[in-house]
């Protein structure tokens, strides 16, 4: 009588810390169950971001009238300058390592189930939220209160602790974060490859399309123009920032496109 044998089932490989990680998030899903979106991660997303943002409004809050008054004093280059000059080495750093390294290791050909693709999607969607919780957030604290910084204290120059806060943090920080994510997801998306998001592409010249007009601004509030109104001409050319962002609405119209059409795939007949 022959021996009953078990059915062998092949080795799964170790999963890595960054593996688990992901897949606690909702980041890196099984393929064979339904995608779902990854809330954890967009909740863990707003929380680190407002950790962020929140430690840095209240450095503005303890240091700004106390040593941030005046640019010439030797307490604003300990305090602010030396901060302005840390952030921009490490965005720059951000952009220099992170651009080189999505492009060249873009993949030469894309394959990608559709439960994949389709999970990936949600991925965006959800820090798509993300994102517009972290940009009211900047418009309605950093950018507020750089214009009633300056209409309740003197410009001096043109670094101040609220620019050093706007300028030279949250607008050039988001700007790198877009450009990364446009060349991740035109060298890693199959609907995306060999083409360019011209809605997403107008969101990632924003903030690089604003800065003659912030050079203008500087300039003119220096010489010319002291008062901070939000209607000067000299603060009509921010408005493309606000425009450019517009361009999300025709983003979000692609990916949904998309879903649909992932979502309506018929099933493969068995054998076929």
């Amino acid at each position: 009588m022959n021996a009953v044998t078990k059915p062998q089932t092949l080795p799964t490989a170790p999963q890595s810390l960054v593996q688990r990680l992901l897949g606690a998030l909702g980041l890196l899903q099984d393929e064979s169950r339904p995608p779902r979106m990854p809330w954890l991660a967009a909740v863990v997303g707003i929380a680190l971001a407002g950790l962020l943002f929140g430690l840095y409004r209240w450095y503005q809050q303890v240091f700004s009238f106390s040593v941030g008054l005046d640019y010439f004093e030797q307490d604003f280059q300990t305090y602010w300058m030396n901060l302005l000059y840390a952030q921009g080495i490490l965005i720059t750093l951000i952009g220099l390592v992170g651009v080189p390294l999505l492009w060249f290791t873009r993949p030469a050909q894309i394959v990608m189930s559709p439960q994949r693709e389709l999970s990936i999607y949600y991925a965006i969607l959800a820090f798509m939220a993300v994102g517009s919780v972290i940009l009211v957030a900047i418009l309605g604290v950093y950018v507020e209160a750089d214009a009633a910084w300056h209409q309740v204290t003197i410009r001096d120059t043109d670094f101040t602790p609220t620019h050093i806060g706007l300028f030279y943090f949250a607008i050039p920080l988001g700007a790198v974060g877009a450009i990364l994510g446009f060349i991740l997801i035109h060298t890693r998306m199959p609907y995306f490859s060999n083409r360019v998001s011209i809605p997403l592409a107008l969101v990632v010249c924003a903030p690089v399309l604003i800065m003659p007009n912030l050079g203008l601004n500087e300039w003119g509030h220096t010489f010319f123009y002291a008062e901070e109104l939000f209607a000067a001409p000299i603060h009509w050319g921010f408005v493309v920032l606000g425009w450019g962002l517009f361009g999300i609405g025709g983003f979000m119209v692609q990916i949904l496109q998309r879903i649909r059409e992932l979502t309506t795939l018929e099933p493969k007949p068995i054998g076929g």
